[in-house]
């Protein structure tokens, strides 16, 4: 199998015209018409999955978050970012990433998410004309505060859930994984009783705790089952490929 197949695989779930505009999706590193010997899935491109990557005998990685976002002027090893282009290549490693496509695709990292957390009735939060941003669902029974935090804490496996004190019951949930401030107010709009999110800047958590409560479990944490998401999508599409899943924690955020 051919790393153009990988490609082709992955982009007839994800699309790439459904990523966002400022997104870099699609392959990072690489020569399409290379064999595969084995694909390593990841959340993020380090170092240290690139070397874990060639331990395994994998000449491609599949990540969610792109390596490269803007155009590189230099390849040296002034960051991360030069020396995992400059190792990548010499050990003859590819690199593509599925990101803002595969959140916003039907079936992608936000229904993983709402599958993981039990939601019924899942539907698009900003439905677009093709895939939509973020989702919202129910759940099965409604869930006290402090119930709905317990079950955040369990299921996206984090000791602690930054929120805004609201303290009603939850059954209406709208979420989006990563940086998913942008859809608050679709979340108002749509009369969800809790938005959950990885990331939420600190001024927008004022205001809003009698309306709705706002999670924020962290960026790796919310879309740490994309890797799960990729390897189905392609046990499903190339059965005779051989995927493995990184064994390395790429959160550069730690908790003391």
């Amino acid at each position: 199998m051919k790393i153009k197949e990988v490609a082709e695989a992955l982009e007839r779930f994800a699309p790439l015209p459904l990523q966002e505009d400022y997104d870099n999706a699609g392959l990072q590193i690489g020569l399409t018409e290379s064999d595969v010997s084995g694909a390593l899935l990841c959340l993020d491109v380090t170092e240290d999955v690139i070397r874990e990557a060639a331990s395994h005998g994998c000449n491609l990685i599949v990540a969610h978050h792109p390596l490269l976002f803007r155009g590189l002027k230099c390849i040296s090893d002034v960051d991360y970012v030069q020396r995992c282009v400059r190792e990548a290549i010499l050990a003859g490693i590819s690199i593509y990433a599925a990101h803002t496509n595969l959140d916003n695709a039907l079936g992608g990292v936000n229904f993983a998410m709402a599958s993981r957390m039990g939601l019924t009735n899942v539907s698009f939060l900003a439905p677009a004309t093709e895939g939509g941003s973020g989702i919202i669902g129910d759940l099965p029974l409604s869930l006290s505060a402090p119930e709905f935090l317990e079950l955040l804490k369990s299921t996206f496996q984090t000791s602690s859930v930054r929120h805004n004190g609201f303290a009603r019951s939850i059954r209406r949930v709208a979420l989006c994984g990563g940086a998913g401030e942008f859809l608050i107010d679709e979340a108002l709009k749509s009369e969800a009783d809790a938005f959950v999110t990885g990331e939420i800047g600190y001024h927008r958590f004022f205001g809003l705790k009698e309306s709705i409560m706002l999670a924020a479990l962290g960026h790796y944490e919310s879309e740490q089952y994309t890797i799960e998401l990729l390897e189905s999508i392609l046990k499903k599409e190339c059965p005779g490929l051989r995927t493995l899943k990184t064994t390395t924690n790429t959160n550069p955020i730690h908790y003391y």
